[in-house]
């Protein structure tokens, strides 16, 4: 763990130092980004289905959906009563941050890492339901209404989703000893192996933007605080209590101690909802999720 704290540590601060440097845009930032959602992470999500299938490995996927369920759940019951003090369009970004977390861009690559392939897919299967509750009560809560069958497009459409899709594909195939070519495979694998590295370097990228005098905004603190300690260790103290697989317990936990999606600023800019704001919970819980999330990984290493 200590080993995989440092690494990551080590590719932020790589991304942090090109920033400061000139070296390392927003523009380019922004390109890199799109680049490992639309073809990097889907290629590493594709690769993570390529294992030996078996019935317990079966239950464990259907067990993390459901258990993913139950988590968007919880993060509406606190979106609904955390927030309320709250009269302007922060509120609106308090909201959509605490249900849509950065579980995506950063916590599969820091997942992949710490537990392997098996690991990033359970994670696949863990952002399905977060994936729905962000272009539907997400999206939401920046716009008065939205056509339902645009939710879906956009769902179904996702490229980690559509990855699934290929990646289930592959995983039948597997079971009657059906495999991609190899030069395919070897293509897929090279990619999905720079998924780490690269998203790490975006996100000390982004770290480098940070004002020094937004880290101590007392409102982006009690929110940073709620999202990367309060709801993981809730999650943790009811799933130590169940009769769940250690990984997937695991998993669960890291994926719900991330920072602030990236697309709390985007909606917040594209509806005029205090984007500036916006920026500032993904920049302060980002940056403070360097600190939390030693102390996750410590925790799940002791039980």
């Amino acid at each position: 763990m200590f080993s995989l704290q440092l690494e990551i540590f080590l590719l932020i601060l790589v991304g942090f130092v090109l920033s400061k440097l000139g070296y390392f845009s927003a523009h380019t930032r922004k390109q890199l980004t799109n680049i490992v959602l639309w073809i990097v992470l889907p290629c590493a999500t594709i690769q993570s289905f390529e294992i030996e299938v078996d019935q317990d490995l079966l239950v464990s996927m259907a067990l993390i959906f459901l258990i993913s369920i139950g988590i968007q759940g919880i993060h509406w019951i606190f979106c609904a009563t955390c927030w309320n003090q709250i009269h302007d369009d922060r509120k609106i970004s308090l909201q959509y941050g605490t249900m849509v977390s950065n579980a995506g861009f950063m916590g599969m690559p820091v997942t992949q890492s710490a537990f392997g392939a098996t690991g990033l897919l359970y994670a696949s299967i863990f952002l399905i339901p977060q994936r729905i509750c962000m272009w539907s009560y997400g999206l939401s809560l920046y716009t008065d209404g939205q056509d339902r069958k645009e939710v879906i497009r956009k769902v179904m459409t996702n490229p980690c989703i559509v990855a699934i899709y290929i990646g289930v594909v592959v995983m039948v195939l597997g079971m009657f000893d059906l495999h991609l070519p190899d030069f395919l495979d070897s293509t897929i694998a090279a990619i999905g192996n720079c998924n780490t590295a690269l998203s790490m370097i975006v996100i000390g990228g982004i770290l480098s933007d940070v004002p020094k005098d937004q880290i101590g905004d007392k409102l982006s603190l009690l929110y940073s605080g709620l999202r990367l300690l309060v709801i993981p260790m809730i999650l943790f103290l009811i799933l130590i209590f169940l009769p769940v697989d250690p990984m997937v317990r695991n998993v669960c936990v890291l994926l719900s101690a991330m920072p602030a999606a990236s697309t709390t600023a985007m909606l917040a800019q594209r509806y005029e909802k205090d984007p500036e704001f916006a920026s500032k919970i993904i920049f302060v819980s980002t940056l403070f999720s360097m600190i939390t999330l030693p102390i996750i990984f410590l925790l799940l290493e002791r039980f």
